[in-house]
């Protein structure tokens, strides 16, 4: 792995200096001397190369320092400038050598892409771990995605249930509602009519000679319940009973007890009397 950001990197380093240090022989020896040329595109290239080892090493060291790497891109630059000043001034081919010209600087990028990539750079058994992890968390993803729609599936096969009888109680109460109307509705036929009320009346005159009792309906509905009824037949107390009940539960201790009291036994103790009666009697008993 290290080797795919260090090998690009080497490659474009080589072709850089070449590149650099043939620029130079061949702009500067129309000039100067061709041994000084060539000294002056060694010294190029060789402060390139030098910072860039210094800083290959504090990288490897943990470290790093600004001044070097200042120093290292200075070369780098004036190397580019180099090619960029000999295209420009170039008769022929001046469009190619300005293609080239940014070699130097594309080496020291990718220099620095490696200087990354050693900084953020794990081992196997770091990889190893964090795939693992990966991989678990995608297991529970999915057997959280299975649960839930094996839960959404169950559920909507309990609603469908659950609407279906709900629907076929719905159609039953419906007919049976029907055919209660009809009876409801045969019965209220044969009441009014004259000829049926007669004929179904007629049975009770021999037990009751006189006596023609209306033919009620059967009730369909509520009915009232019994004990209401018991209730409201049950005798009432008289005035002068409701007064002697009173006063005796009033006076039952000492000191006498207040109305809200005397009511609540007189209620406890299963006497019945509407509120106003009760309240009229103790104003009787207390005068």
């Amino acid at each position: 792995m290290r080797a795919k950001t260090v090998l690009p990197a080497v490659a474009m380093t080589a072709v850089s200096m070449v590149l650099t240090l043939a620029v130079v022989v061949m702009w500067l020896g129309t000039a100067v001397p061709w041994p000084v040329a060539l000294v002056v595109g060694l010294g190029i290239d060789g402060g390139w190369l030098a910072t860039l080892a210094y800083e290959r090493r504090l990288a490897a060291q943990g470290d790093h320092n600004r001044a070097v790497t200042a120093v290292g891109w200075s070369f780098g630059i004036l190397a580019a400038g180099v090619l960029v000043a000999h295209a420009l001034t170039a008769e022929e081919s001046a469009g190619a050598w300005l293609a080239v010209a940014w070699l130097p600087i594309a080496a020291k990028a990718l220099w620095l892409v490696h200087a990354m990539w050693e900084r953020t750079a794990l081992t196997p058994v770091a990889l190893d771990a964090i795939r693992g992890i990966q991989q678990e968390a995608r297991d529970e993803a999915a057997v959280a995605r299975a649960r839930l729609r094996a839960e959404a599936a169950t559920e909507a096969t309990r609603l469908t249930a659950v609407t279906e009888a709900g629907a076929r109680v719905a159609r039953v109460q419906a007919r049976t509602a029907q055919a209660l109307s009809s009876a409801w509705s045969t019965l209220e036929t044969a009441r009014a009519g004259e000829e049926t009320g007669r004929a179904l009346t007629s049975v009770t005159a021999r037990v009751t000679p006189g006596v023609t009792p209306r033919w009620e309906l059967p009730v369909w509905g509520p009915s009232e319940p019994l004990a209401a009824r018991s209730l409201e037949s049950a005798s009432a107390l008289t005035d002068e009973a409701l007064d002697v009940i009173v006063d005796e539960i009033r006076t039952s201790e000492t000191p006498a007890l207040s109305y809200r009291e005397m009511a609540a036994r007189f209620r406890a103790a299963g006497h019945s009397a509407s509120e106003m009666r009760l309240r009229a009697a103790w104003k009787r008993v207390v005068a």
